[in-house]
């Protein structure tokens, strides 16, 4: 089978055995992968040796099931999230905690987004924000907007702010969300949103190293508010405004409980749900919920799909143009 992988940073595609099916695992046939551009543009830049395999998200059709796996039946089509397990390539051992069906009505393009889902929701179970309270989001890349549409749905008040004006605009058609084109807007955004009070927690989706940006966060929060790390930041600030708010500083760890753990994901051992009531693999489940009911729309997001044979273009395109593409879909012939 085919799988693409970096190697000395470069996109190549690889010929690799078809994984042959065992017990607690899934066998995915792939139809969509999407690419995570913060994760994958900084595999490809670290030009390893030998070749590294990329991706984490994806959809497809389940072409046989091992034992101990009772939700899943041949000809299901599924979501599926994480690497090792899950990477750009045609067919997928997944194991049984990370795969979670789709209904037939959502589309396999939107379920393949399923993996940066996960970890938006994680990202906003980690600020404990509950129903009513306030959110800025910084940075409307993909998990950005995720975040954005999910805090949304869940009844939370949304200011959301990016310098660029076509993130900025898919966000537009969503009634309730506050849109923000300059950082010196969001202050009174926020507190016209909470009655004065500030807002609750502030979500860093963007990368790089912005002290004066992460300082000026601090301003926006209530006292004890909370500042999430969602994206590739460097969380560098001033004590003085942290201590001012005695706030916290998060950094969310992508899917959720579960992710990196051999026993939960490798040896399909799960947790009790009295004691994590969310692993990542439910929240997986939880996101391709939102897509079902139609709490969220993420079609809007996916702006360019390419072959497998061509998907070096996606990675050309986030390195060398970043504004011109958001979400970017690898299809593959099913």
């Amino acid at each position: 089978m085919k799988s693409i992988a970096t190697q000395q940073g470069e996109v190549i595609i690889v010929e690799k055995e078809r994984p042959v099916i065992k017990p607690h695992y899934v066998l995915v046939q792939t139809h969509y992968s999407m690419v995570s551009p913060g994760t994958e543009i900084t595999a490809i830049r670290r030009q390893s040796e030998q070749p590294h395999p990329l991706g984490y998200s994806a959809s497809g059709q389940v072409i046989d099931v091992g034992d101990e796996v009772p939700a899943l039946q041949v000809g299901h089509t599924v979501a599926c999230y994480g690497a090792p397990y899950v990477n750009h390539s045609e067919y997928l051992l997944v194991p049984k905690h990370l795969v979670v069906p789709v209904p037939e009505h959502v589309a396999m393009r939107s379920a393949a987004s399923a993996g940066l889902g996960a970890i938006a929701i994680h990202a906003l179970r980690q600020s404990g924000l509950m129903f009513g309270e306030c959110a800025v989001i910084v940075g409307l890349g993909m998990i950005g907007q995720l975040v954005a549409r999910i805090a949304h749905a869940a009844a939370i008040k949304v200011v959301a702010i990016d310098l660029l004006a076509s993130r900025r605009k898919l966000l537009q058609d969503i009634e309730g969300i506050t849109i923000c084109s300059h950082i010196d807007e969001v202050s009174s955004a926020v507190m016209e949103a909470t009655g004065g009070i500030g807002a609750d927690a502030v979500f860093h989706c963007a990368a790089g190293r912005q002290k004066d940006l992460f300082d000026t966060s601090f301003d926006w929060l209530r006292d004890r508010g909370t500042i999430i790390i969602v994206g590739d930041m460097a969380p560098e600030f001033t004590r003085a405004k942290m201590f001012g708010k005695e706030a916290r500083v998060l950094i969310s760890r992508a899917g959720g409980p579960g992710r990196y753990d051999r026993q939960y994901e490798q040896d399909c051992m799960d947790y009790p749900i009295g004691y994590v009531r969310w692993t990542e693999g439910r929240n997986i489940g939880e996101y391709v919920r939102l897509l079902s009911e139609k709490l969220i729309s993420v079609e809007s997001l996916l702006t360019k799909q390419v072959p497998l044979s061509r998907a070096h273009e996606l990675y050309a395109d986030y390195a060398h143009e970043p504004q011109n593409i958001l979400g970017g879909l690898i299809a593959y012939d099913a």
